[in-house]
């Protein structure tokens, strides 16, 4: 029988938590999103931007209380990312911890052949949306097929006195839990990220593309109705003045190949690109998110063609780039 469940441990991925009476406030400057939308029904996909308006860092922002934030991010740019933050803080009233310890992260996959599984019925849709269930946090992350993050707060360390600094968590039963799923492995859900065409930022990439190459444009991760953020000058100049010649765009290799993050290469008419994100194929070959120049966009004057070829051929993202 076909599992409808897939559970994957996520533990590459970290978690920062911003506390405070000015919490909110203090990443509506710095991140691209609209954090004023976050809520206990809705989470938000941001980025974090350099003054060039290139992205530091991708986060997944979690509502923990009215002013608790938590951060989902990899785990290799939560010390930078929290660094760079904390300059920023000054007189503002909020904290910045690494509470990675503090939760495990998870994904569910819906296994069904159609990518919706019946027993959703607890679980937050659409994307984006936020659902406490029991002690456990889930975030939909994507519908096609439907997936969720699930975060849960792990029992404190033996000998561990103090109040817990986890939120406080509803009475026993008053949410169901997870449904039952079966183990699956981390490389699934990167296989399932490329495929839906969903970016990640990594300690190679970090501060490599201005927002519009990621797409973070088009999967709603830059309010363009917001106020400033850091960042915001170069990343508006880009979406009303002109048209980007980089993005993001989906490839899978024709013979077998590793790739990962950062690395380089040209495609077979010469196009070069930088790998964003990348799933090896059970035949051994490679799906990856990489960005490169749009097909038919005039070379960059101060871009120069990657040395190493490699033969891949374009495939469809499940939404469509502005021409």
């Amino acid at each position: 029988m076909h599992p409808e469940f897939l559970l994957c441990g996520l533990e590459d991925l970290g978690a920062l938590r911003l506390r405070g009476a000015d919490a909110g406030r203090f990443l509506q400057g710095q991140l691209s999103g609209d954090v004023l939308q976050l809520s206990p029904e809705r989470s938000l996909l941001a980025g974090y931007h350099n003054p060039q308006g290139r992205t530091i860092a991708l986060l997944r922002l979690v509502h923990l209380g009215a002013e608790d934030v938590l951060a989902i991010l990899p785990r290799e740019l939560l010390a930078p990312v929290a660094q760079r933050l904390g300059k920023f803080v000054l007189r503002s009233k909020v904290t910045i911890t690494d509470d990675s310890a503090q939760w495990r992260i998870d994904g569910l996959i819906c296994a069904a052949p159609a990518g919706v599984c019946a027993g959703t019925s607890t679980l937050p849709l659409p994307a984006g949306g936020q659902r406490r269930l029991g002690e456990t946090i889930v975030v939909c992350v994507a519908e096609h097929p439907q997936r969720w993050i699930a975060l849960s707060p792990r029992a404190p360390a033996p000998g561990r006195t103090g109040q817990s600094s986890l939120p406080a968590q509803p009475p026993a039963g008053a949410e169901p839990a997870l449904p039952p799923a079966t183990a699956a492995e981390r490389a699934r859900w990167r296989e399932l990220d490329v495929r839906a065409g969903q970016p990640e930022v990594y300690a190679p990439t970090s501060e490599q593309f201005v927002a519009q190459m990621l797409n973070l444009d088009v999967i709603g991760a830059i309010a363009f109705d917001k106020g400033c953020y850091t960042g915001q000058e170069v990343i508006a100049r880009a979406h009303y003045r002109g048209r980007v010649k980089r993005r993001l765009q989906r490839f899978r290799s024709r013979e077998p190949l590793a790739l990962a993050p950062g690395d380089t290469g040209s495609l077979p008419d010469g196009r070069p690109f930088t790998v964003v994100q990348a799933a090896r194929l059970a035949d051994g070959r490679c799906e990856f998110l990489a960005v490169a120049r749009l097909p038919g966009a005039e070379p960059e004057s101060s871009g120069t063609e990657a040395a190493k070829p490699v033969d891949a051929q374009p495939l469809p993202l499940p939404y469509a780039l502005p021409e």
